[in-house]
């Protein structure tokens, strides 16, 4: 028998860094790592957020690219429980006229719908930094370069059919919780 709003509630898996720029390892982050991946988890949902601890420099994104809804980049100390416990520098860049901006203590950035970012570049890391992408859609995506549309969704399975990788087709987008059996 299942209960009313289960549906509404998800349970971490853990993912392993999969993915890495050629000749780079997966070491620059502690995994396993955390992801809510919106709407593929939790049917309906319009936020995305992973949850990473850097712990080498690494180049996370180099491509400017932008968003139809506003993004929250965190940046906090590692380690934990003191959050301020921070010894980093990280560079993003922000507009079209990439205005650069070096975190160097905890900080949260609002990034606008709309608003190009990156890159965001781990320039150097002497204690591990918390790092927090939350995205108000329910999949990772936006628009990169001279228009191309991309869509993220990380190495879960499909919601629709479990013997499949999620291949980010955005069909999960339209499912709402109340619906979905």
């Amino acid at each position: 028998m299942s209960r009313k709003y289960e549906k509404l509630v998800y349970k971490f898996q853990p993912e392993y860094n999969e993915a890495a720029a050629d000749g780079v390892g997966t070491d620059f982050v502690y995994s396993p790592q955390a992801y809510f991946r919106g709407a593929s988890q939790i049917p309906g949902s319009k936020y995305n957020v992973g949850f990473q601890i850097f712990v080498k420099p690494f180049f996370l994104d180099r491509i400017p690219h932008r968003h139809p809804v506003d993004e929250y980049l965190i940046f906090l100390g590692g380690t934990f429980p003191n959050l301020f416990d921070f010894d980093a520098e990280i560079s993003l860049c922000i507009g079209e006229e990439m205005e650069e901006y070096i975190i160097t203590e905890p900080t949260i950035v609002r990034i606008p719908a709309g608003v190009q970012h990156c890159p965001l570049n781990f320039k150097r890391i002497d204690k591990p930094v918390f790092f927090q992408a939350a995205l108000m859609q329910g999949m990772f995506g936006g628009v990169y370069g001279e228009g191309m549309e991309l869509y993220y969704n990380g190495p879960g399975q499909c919601v629709f059919d479990k013997n499949k990788k999620c291949d980010a087709c955005r069909a999960c987008l339209d499912d709402d919780w109340n619906t979905r059996k």
